[in-house]
């Protein structure tokens, strides 16, 4: 049994998103109700029990912190100096149609900046890790640290919408560019794994559009690409959650400079 008067926020972190995960790996395959939701998208009956199960944890050990939960929204004071970001599973689609690419996340953020943070992957049996100075992978009950690296050249994108800085930004115009082309290879696994896969060297770089403050999809894998060294910015290069927004992650600065540039000199899109 953990004692929850040493466990640290870390700690409970990746308990939380074990939690969440074996949730997720016990219900996959499974007949699972769907529970629709705004703009086409929908939740199965597997992210609502996976986010009891992280909510049951984090409650327990830290009854008095604010929770932000993917389903059940936002619980706790508004501006509490603690609140737990949850996506229980990153991926619904993919899980939907029994594709194992998902991803359970769980970050704490303490004033402006996360502190603690887990991405586990329930199908390969690892947890990507973080206490705001260090980034591990764990798996088998053994920690190793995370050493990002260019190179794959592998570029994972977000193509999902909304895309709030088109016509100027749009991922799929990136990946149309000469030079991407020239110099990486696209991938779009559609969960933000995909992130923390920047941070354990698997993946050169990741972009996506989008106001990523407090978000429950993207907070663990930032926090991971920080703690880990990794190149991280809105999707001009400016600092993080400033300007445009966005995201770019990338396991070196030679890697997000030639992105950056991409995005810079897009060609204007055809108004044909």
């Amino acid at each position: 049994m953990v004692s929850m008067n040493t466990e640290t926020d870390a700690q409970l972190a990746v308990r939380a998103a074990q939690a969440g995960a074996a949730v997720v790996r016990g219900m996959y395959g499974t007949s699972l109700p769907r529970v629709e939701k705004s703009g086409g998208d929908f939740a199965t009956a597997a992210d609502l029990a996976a986010e009891k199960a992280i909510l049951d944890v984090l409650r327990t050990a830290r009854p008095d912190d604010a929770v932000t939960g993917e389903e059940i929204g936002h619980t706790g004071a508004d501006g509490a100096e603690r609140r737990w970001l949850v996506d229980p599973l990153c991926g619904t689609l993919n899980y939907a149609v029994q594709n194992m690419l998902v991803a359970v996340n769980v970050a704490l953020r303490e004033g402006s900046g996360i502190t603690a943070a887990a991405s586990a992957d329930p199908f390969g049996g690892e947890v990507f890790w973080t206490d705001g100075a260090y980034a591990r992978v764990r798996e088998d009950g053994m920690d190793e640290e995370l050493s990002p690296s260019p190179g794959s050249r592998l570029v994972d994108v977000n193509l999902d919408p909304p895309f709030p800085n088109a016509p100027d930004f749009r991922a799929v115009h990136l990946l149309a560019a000469p030079a991407f082309a020239e110099r990486f290879r696209p991938r779009v696994v559609s969960t933000t794994l995909a992130v923390a896969w920047v941070a354990a060297g698997r993946r050169a770089a990741y972009v996506t559009d989008g106001d990523l403050r407090d978000s429950v999809h993207f907070a663990a894998g930032i926090a991971l690409c920080e703690a880990a060294g990794c190149v991280v910015t809105g999707i001009h290069g400016q600092p993080l959650h400033t300007g445009a927004g966005g995201l770019i992650a990338a396991a070196d600065r030679e890697t997000h400079e030639a992105l950056v540039a991409m995005v810079r000199d897009r060609p204007a899109p055809d108004s044909r």
